[in-house]
């Protein structure tokens, strides 16, 4: 194995959600780490639900916020909200919103393959 570097300066791939925001996506040591932007208003259920195609996100995100605020609410209910400098593990089965009048920026080294991928 060798020294790799990315920047999401010049990243491998741009998903665009559907209107909000988007996911930068660098292949570091053969696996994605995204940073996504999440621009206010942006809901899931409402921006990358039509990507998608399932009823809630099927994907399991961890990942730490560098800005903004986010509110994930499971799909049995609970919720939880993240702000900068925090650590995130979300299992499958959510929706997410962004808070307040400032983007969400977070990194994310889940299972992000497929996150917002159009088919």
């Amino acid at each position: 194995m060798n020294i790799e570097s990315k920047s999401f300066d010049r990243p491998d791939e741009t998903r665009p959600f559907q209107g909000k925001g988007h996911a930068d996506i660098v292949m570091v040591a053969g696996r994605p780490v995204g940073r996504a932007t999440f621009e206010p208003g942006w809901r899931w259920s409402t921006n990358v639900k039509p990507i998608a195609q399932t009823d809630s996100c099927q994907v399991s995100h961890f990942g730490y916020v560098m800005s903004g605020r986010m509110l994930v609410t499971m799909d049995d209910g609970t919720t939880h909200e993240f702000g900068p400098g925090d650590v995130m593990a979300i299992p499958p089965g959510h929706d997410a919103e962004t808070i307040g009048d400032e983007a969400c920026v977070a990194l994310d080294f889940g299972e992000i393959s497929d996150y917002a991928r159009r088919g």
